[in-house]
Parts: C-alpha cells; sequence; structure tokens
C-alpha cells in the first residue's frame, strides 16, 4: 500500500511537469519532461525513505505536508546545481501545486475509506 501511495505522490510531480512545460511552450517530450522531473523525484524518494525510515505510512496530511515540501526544496537546490532556473515565483508555485495535490489524493482517500466503512 504504500509503494501506491508514493507513486500518487509521483503522479503529483509528472502532472506538475507536465502543466508547468506546457504553459512555458517548452514542450512535451520524453527527455524535456525526464530533465524537469528528475530534481523533483529525488526529493520525492528522500521524503519516502524519511517516511519509511521513521515508520510513518504517508497517509496523514502531515506526511503530506513532510513530502511536498522535502520534495520542493530538494527539487530547487538540484535544479539550481543542475543550471535550470528557479525563479522566486516558481518556488512558490511548485510547493502550492504540490501540496495541494500531495494534500488532495489524500483528502479524497480518506473520504473514500470512510464512505467504504458506513
Amino acid at each position: 500500500m504504500r509503494a501506491l501511495r508514493g507513486f500518487f505522490d509521483f503522479v503529483v510531480v509528472l502532472i506538475f511537469v507536465t502543466i508547468g512545460r506546457a504553459h512555458h511552450n517548452d514542450g512535451e517530450t520524453t527527455r524535456g519532461i525526464f530533465t524537469t522531473t528528475w530534481p523533483f523525484a529525488v526529493g520525492l524518494l528522500l521524503a519516502w525513505l524519511f517516511l519509511i525510515k521513521t515508520k510513518r505510512g504517508g497517509w496523514t496530511f502531515k506526511s503530506g505536508v513532510l513530502v511536498a515540501t522535502v520534495t520542493t526544496a530538494v527539487g530547487m537546490v538540484l535544479r539550481v546545481i543542475s543550471g535550470q532556473g528557479t525563479a522566486t515565483a516558481f518556488i512558490f508555485v511548485a510547493l502550492a501545486f504540490l501540496l495541494l495535490g500531495m494534500l488532495g489524493w489524500r483528502l479524497v482517500g480518506k473520504v473514500l475509506v470512510k464512505r467504504r466503512a458506513s
């Protein structure tokens, strides 16, 4: 089940990257999407390794905030190191999108679990 939760977070990252690239007319080529995704994917992986090491399931909103924050922070640092842009507005947009997406699927999941239980 943990892998599925990590997958949902990764889907949020892919949606963020794809929308961003389309908005800036950067194209949705495989190489372009990979180039933009990998820094955030590394951040996401580090966040999930932390959740696993601390025996957290990744299902809570607190975990969602942690994953989105670490994903954004590590992603931005790696973008700087690799020569990609990190405008201040981009940092805030990335954090907001990842927070909304990663908390959003957790909220939907909790509602669905509650419905099934009743």
